[in-house]
């Protein structure tokens, strides 16, 4: 403390190239200042010269000539000086920007190590593994629902259906039953079949209460293998 106290704080690198791109940047512009103030000076021994020239005095005119090119010769230092300066004050950025890099650089590698240092690898494997299963579980549960919903709105659409095809059974049994009765008893409902019916049952039964009974008993065979069909 005492010592900082007598020759003050110690910079750090980053301070001091900070300060001499300051100062490199301080001279360069007064250089410009005393170049431009030659270039004016140089403008005025022109107009001088001419005039000393216009009234005859010579000696006058040598003097003020070599003026000018020393001025002239100082403007090219000038400027040579400041390509110089300006050449260094471009390094010492170059070196700012590069000490610049180096720390962020430097703060990422620390960054990386800190999170090298808390990843645990066989873990993360294992969360992953983890995931995995309860997605193909979340995935097994969702198939599942869907396919009990299919069934559900399914089964009232085939209950429907089966509704339909059962009507249009007994439609077409009692259809059945018709042609069998008009068979059967001719003479009360369609009197134009009869003749044919009895020559059927005649020839199958050889008389007329067996034809009766036979077509009976083929109605009622036919009728239970419907519903044996529809058991199965």
């Amino acid at each position: 403390m005492a010592l900082a106290a007598l020759f003050g704080r110690r910079k750090s690198p980053e301070e001091m190239l900070r300060q001499n791109q300051r100062a490199l940047n301080k001279v360069i512009r007064e250089l410009d200042r005393e170049r431009a103030s030659l270039e004016r000076q140089e403008k005025k021994l022109v107009v001088d010269i001419k005039k000393m020239a216009k009234s005859g005095q010579m000696e006058a005119v040598k003097i003020m000539a070599k003026d000018l090119v020393r001025t002239r010769g100082f403007v090219k230092k000038f400027i040579l000086m400041r390509a110089n300066i300006q050449a260094i004050a471009l390094k010492v950025q170059t070196l700012k920007s590069q000490a610049a890099m180096a720390n962020a650089m430097k703060g990422v590698t620390k960054a990386l190590r800190n999170m090298n240092k808390r990843l645990n690898l066989p873990q993360l494997q294992n969360i992953m593994m983890q995931f995995e299963r309860e997605s193909e579980i979340m995935d097994l549960k969702e198939e599942t629902i869907s396919d009990t919903i299919d069934d559900v709105i399914g089964g009232e659409d085939d209950e429907e259906e089966t509704e339909v095809i059962v009507s249009q059974v007994l439609d077409e049994l009692g259809i059945s039953l018709d042609h069998e009765l008009s068979d059967i008893t001719p003479g009360l409902e369609k009197p134009h079949l009869a003749s044919t019916g009895q020559k059927k049952a005649v020839a199958a039964t050889g008389g007329g209460g067996g034809g009766v009974g036979s077509a009976t008993d083929d109605l009622q065979a036919r009728l239970d293998q419907l519903r044996r069909g529809d058991d199965d």
